[in-house]
């Protein structure tokens, strides 16, 4: 895991819960666009390394993924996992 995968983490677990001043902070304290920080933290999700330093946030953020797609898959009128 890369110094800046560790710091996506850290950030995550404090980051403010306002959109717009989580996007400003992520611009300010990790020098990275939002858009490629929500890319990297869900690639993250997938990384045994984050869940094995991170197990709690990984597991909250991995359970409302699930959600979301399968609010997602509902919409379309999919249930299936496939």
């Amino acid at each position: 895991m890369s110094d800046l995968d560790a710091a996506i983490l850290d950030f995550e677990e404090t980051a403010p819960r306002s959109i717009g001043r989580k996007e400003e902070a992520i611009r300010a304290q990790l020098d990275i666009s939002p858009v490629r920080y929500h890319q990297r933290l869900n690639l993250l999700l997938d990384a045994p390394a984050a869940a094995q330093s991170h197990p709690l946030l990984v597991a909250r953020l991995r359970r409302l993924r699930e959600e979301r797609e399968d609010t997602r898959r509902a919409a379309r009128g999919n249930t299936s996992d496939s």
